[in-house]
C-alpha cells in the first residue's frame, strides 16, 4: 500500500475522518476515529508501524490509544464477521449434583 505524504492530501484524509487539523498542525482526533486506528492494528497481518504511518501518528500515541481501548475507556467497533462464530460450552455433571451427607 503506497501512503500518500502530501501534506494537503494527508490533511483531507484525516479531515474526511473527523479529525480536526489546525493551523500549527496539532490535531484533534475523535474518540470513533482513535477506535478505528486501536482496531486496525488487532486485524490479521496489520502492524503497529504501518498503522502509524497510515495515519502518521507516534507509535507512543497508539500505544495511549490501546492502552484506553484496555481499560475500557475506548470503544473499538463491533468486528464484522461472515460465518457465525461459536464457543465451546462445557458442562460439569459433577458439581453440585451430588445429595448432601446427612450426619
Amino acid at each position: 500500500m503506497r501512503i500518500d505524504t502530501h501534506p494537503k492530501t494527508r490533511s483531507a484524509f484525516l479531515t474526511g475522518l473527523g479529525v480536526e487539523v489546525f493551523a500549527s498542525g496539532r490535531r484533534q482526533w475523535p474518540d470513533h476515529v482513535k477506535a478505528q486506528v486501536v482496531a486496525e492494528t488487532l486485524e490479521p497481518g496489520a502492524t503497529v508501524s504501518g498503522v502509524t504511518a497510515r495515519y502518521e501518528i507516534m507509535s507512543s500515541q497508539l500505544t495511549a490509544w490501546r492502552r484506553l481501548a484496555k481499560q475500557s475507556k475506548l470503544v473499538l467497533p463491533a468486528v464484522e464477521v461472515d460465518e457465525p462464530v461459536f464457543a465451546l460450552v462445557v458442562r460439569d455433571d459433577a458439581m453440585g449434583t451430588t445429595e448432601p451427607e446427612m450426619p
